[in-house]
């Protein structure tokens, strides 16, 4: 929990600066308009000269980054219901790197590792095999050392220590899952709940505007939808890193079990 709760501290420390700057960037209209309010005024410029001028603005819109567009949709959407979306993503995110971090850290190698298992374990140093696990990082390690404590109460309760410890094994790799499923689940449903909302807001503009009018029907379901979107992009990011977990999670019990086998095998054949 130490490196999730540092890994959110830094993601949402970056995420709000980046919002700072959004509201900064909010501001930058005013601007443009005393600008454009010039270039009314100065009614003795040539026309040749005005031609250029448009272009260079048509430019400077189409050389928008996609940073910027992101932050101007983000303003459109509304900061009361991007917000909790965008909390969705990065605490996502953080669960994600964490489990990511330590499904790589628990991968190892297991031909290794059983070789110098029989190798002590022929020599009869149940000892040095259980020193060998103790070094090795990685739940099969960990598995392989509880049946090696227990060699002396018979290969009974070794394949029953074995079969115990893999369980909770399993249930730390899995930890974390339910809270990222939870997020993918959250994300859409914020953005859903903001456009539900915004689609009445428009209602109530053309009732009080007394007139269907393309423009305000038009903008209420624009800035409605951008939360949709926003919320299910998110999701999207989440599930794809929530598959790949999953099949690292089979891989490693897969490997769990294989070598949980193996080592019972040789505990078998070396039996005295």
């Amino acid at each position: 929990m130490k490196k999730v709760i540092a890994l959110m501290s830094v993601i949402g420390l970056l995420a709000f600066t980046n919002l700072n700057n959004v509201m900064a960037q909010s501001d930058k209209p005013d601007t443009a308009a005393q600008t454009e309010q010039v270039t009314d005024d100065s009614t003795a410029a040539p026309a040749a000269e005005a031609a250029p001028a448009a272009t260079a603005t048509d430019e400077e819109a189409e050389a928008k980054s996609f940073h910027e567009v992101l932050k101007e949709k983000y303003i459109q959407g509304g900061a009361g219901w991007m917000t909790p979306v965008l909390l969705c993503l990065i605490l996502g995110m953080a669960l994600v790197i964490e489990r990511i971090i330590y499904l790589n850290m628990s991968t190892t190698n297991v031909n290794k590792l059983l070789e110098g298992i029989e190798d002590n374990v022929k020599k009869g140093d149940y000892n040095a095999a259980k020193e060998l696990c103790r070094d090795t990082r990685g739940p099969v390690a960990s598995i392989f050392y509880q049946g090696l404590d227990r060699v002396n109460e018979g290969l009974e309760n070794v394949e029953k220590a074995v079969t115990s410890y893999g369980g909770v094994q399993m249930a730390r790799l899995e930890n974390n899952l339910t809270w990222i499923a939870l997020f993918i689940a959250l994300a859409p449903s914020f953005g859903f709940l903001g456009t539900v909302i915004g689609m009445v807001q428009a209602f109530d503009d053309i009732e009080k505007a007394g007139d269907i009018s393309p423009t305000v029907v038009a903008g209420g379901m624009k800035v409605a939808l951008l939360t949709t979107v926003f919320g299910l992009i998110v999701a999207i990011i989440l599930q794809i890193f929530y598959n790949y977990l999953l099949t690292k999670i089979e891989s490693l019990v897969a490997q769990m079990e294989d070598g949980s086998i193996s080592f019972m095998d040789i505990l078998v054949k070396n039996k005295k």
